[in-house]
């Protein structure tokens, strides 16, 4: 009796809004703003090992990082606020991983979400790849907000966050205030700032 031919593994998730998105190949015709706003608000950052009585999603992460990022370069073009806004989207199918388990995990983990974020990117109007210059000022951006996370909400100590993260130098001070507070949203509170933010953007740039 020849052997029974194996079912391949699904490599696609179903999204709310109807989509089917391959996360092996993901196409920009299957992204949609509503599935990532739905995901990223309802997933948490640190594992959940915040303080109070919601999670902190990476929504209310990403709204950070895009305003630390307009702070640190006032002049910042709406097309790389954009960018900001949407650096962890492909948490919203992936979740968020902590760095000590990507670290284990490898490249391939790495290229997966690569491969999200360049259609992402190519679905919103933004370059496939973007520049080093603002790679590298989102990244500053996303470890600024992860120290104040982790001093406000995650346990860290500010010596031992100063070991893993970045502190907020070069931050106006009136803009550090602004983002210094940080009170997790519920998620639906979360999921419609991210979009109003979004949309904001997009007005701007097609403006």
């Amino acid at each position: 009796m020849p052997p029974r031919k194996q079912t391949p593994p699904r490599a696609w998730q179903r999204m709310l809004s109807g989509r089917r998105l391959d996360l092996l190949d993901p196409s920009p015709m299957d992204i949609e703003l509503e599935d990532i706003a739905h995901g990223l608000a309802r997933v948490a950052r640190w594992n959940g090992q915040t303080l109070g009585d919601h999670a902190l999603s990476v929504a209310q992460h990403s709204l950070l990082v895009e305003q630390i990022a307009s702070a640190l370069r006032p002049d910042l073009s709406t097309r790389w606020r954009l960018a900001a806004l949407l650096h962890d989207a492909p948490e919203y199918v992936v979740g968020d991983l902590i760095s000590p388990f990507k670290a284990a995990i490898g490249l391939d983990y790495r290229e997966l979400e690569g491969r999200l974020l360049r259609a992402v990117h190519i679905r919103f109007g933004l370059p496939g790849e973007i520049p080093k210059t603002i790679t590298l000022l989102i990244k500053r951006a996303d470890k600024m907000a992860a120290y104040l996370e982790a001093t406000q909400l995650a346990g860290f100590s500010e010596p031992e966050a100063r070991r893993f993260f970045t502190a907020p130098r070069g931050v106006p001070e009136h803009e550090l205030v602004r983002v210094s507070n940080i009170e997790p949203l519920p998620a639906t509170v979360a999921q419609s700032l991210f979009m109003a933010r979004f949309e904001e953007l997009i007005e701007r740039q097609t403006g």
